[in-house]
C-alpha cells in the first residue's frame, strides 16, 4: 500500500473519527495550504502524495468548498494577527500559499480567488522572476510587472530564496545570502517591505540546532513570519518562524481536503519527524555535513 493511500486512509479513517468524537483537546487553529501550480499538468509518474500540481478544475472546486464552509481567504500576516490575538471569534480564516511564482498563478489561480473575495501570499524564488518571462522547473514564471499588478489587486509576496536551493547543507553565509538577496529584490520591485520568507524542499525539523540558526538568521533580516513544509496547522503558540502547511494538489477531494481543514491530517508531520529521527540515527553516512560542521563553517566564515 503506498504512503498517500496509508495517508488517506489514517486521515479519515481512524484521526477524522477521533478528533470528531472528542479525543483531541479543541482550540485556535490556522489552516495554511500550500499549492505550486495551477495547471493540467498530469504529473506522470510522481505518487499522488508528492505532485504539486493542482488542476484548474480542483483548484476552482477546492475555493468553493472554502466557501461552502464558512472559511475566509486572508494573506498570512493578517491571519496570523488575529489568532495571536485571540480575535478568531467564531471566524474562519484559511491562508492560501503557493510556492514557486509560477505564472499559472496569475492566470489560472488568480481569478477564482478575486471572484471568492480570497486574497494569498505567493512566495518568489526571484532568480526566476525578471522583466522578461523565465522558466523554472520546466514552468513558466511570473514577470515583475505581474507581480506589481498582483499586488495592487490584494495579493501579498513573500521571498522563496533566489535559487531555490536546498539550504540544508550549505553554508550559514550561503544560506544568508539567499534569504537577504531575495528579500531586498522583492522590496526593490514593490517599494515595500517584505517579511515573509517560504523555506525550499523538506524542513529539517528533527535538527534542533538547525533551527535555532536559521531562526537567527531569518530574525537578522528582518523576516517575522516562515512558511515551511512540515505538515500541520498552526496555533498560536507555534513560532512563526516555523509555521506548519497542509500540502493541496488535484487529490485532494472534497472528504480528504475538508478532512486536512478540520486537522485529521495534523498527524502526519509527527510522524515523518520520528521517521526521520530514527532514520538519522541509524545512518552512518551522511550526504551532507553534520550540524556541528556546519556551524564551525559558518563561524570560521
Amino acid at each position: 500500500m503506498s504512503l498517500t493511500r496509508f495517508d488517506r486512509l489514517v486521515s479519515l479513517y481512524l484521526s477524522r473519527p477521533l478528533r470528531r468524537a472528542g479525543w483531541v483537546r479543541p482550540g485556535a487553529w490556522l489552516p495554511i495550504l500550500m499549492y505550486h501550480s495551477v495547471s493540467s499538468d498530469l504529473e506522470e509518474g510522481v505518487g499522488p502524495y508528492y505532485r504539486l500540481v493542482t488542476s484548474p478544475q480542483r483548484f476552482a472546486e477546492q475555493m468553493q468548498w472554502l466557501a461552502d464552509l464558512g472559511y475566509v481567504g486572508l494573506a498570512l500576516e493578517d491571519a496570523l494577527a488575529m489568532l495571536v490575538n485571540g480575535k478568531l471569534n467564531g471566524s474562519r480564516p484559511v491562508v492560501i500559499t503557493s510556492d514557486d511564482g509560477f505564472r499559472d498563478f496569475h492566470v489560472a489561480a488568480w481569478p477564482v480567488l478575486r471572484r471568492h473575495g480570497f486574497t494569498a501570499t505567493v512566495y518568489l524564488p526571484t532568480g526566476f522572476v525578471s522583466r522578461e518571462r523565465k522558466l523554472f522547473r520546466g514552468r513558466e514564471c511570473l514577470t515583475w510587472n505581474e507581480v506589481r499588478e498582483l499586488r495592487r489587486n490584494g495579493i501579498r509576496f513573500g521571498s522563496h530564496t533566489v535559487n531555490h536551493p536546498k539550504l540544508y547543507g550549505m553554508s550559514w553565509s550561503e544560506i544568508d545570502s539567499e534569504a537577504r538577496i531575495s528579500k531586498e529584490r522583492i522590496q526593490q520591485e514593490l517599494q515595500e517591505e517584505v517579511t515573509s520568507f517560504a523555506y525550499p524542499y523538506a524542513f529539517p525539523q528533527e535538527d534542533g540546532l538547525f533551527r535555532r540558526t536559521i531562526a537567527s538568521v531569518l530574525r537578522e533580516r528582518g523576516y517575522r513570519s516562515c512558511v515551511t513544509t512540515v505538515v500541520g496547522r498552526s496555533q498560536a503558540s507555534d513560532d512563526p518562524l516555523f509555521l506548519k502547511r497542509l500540502p493541496i494538489n488535484s487529490c485532494d477531494d472534497r472528504a480528504l481536503f475538508e478532512a486536512k481543514l478540520e486537522g485529521a491530517y495534523d498527524w502526519l508531520g509527527p510522524a515523518q519527524c520520528a521517521y526521520r529521527q530514527i532514520k538519522r540515527s541509524t545512518t552512518l553516512g551522511r550526504s551532507h555535513p553534520c550540524p556541528e560542521e556546519r556551524h564551525t563553517k559558518a563561524k570560521a566564515e
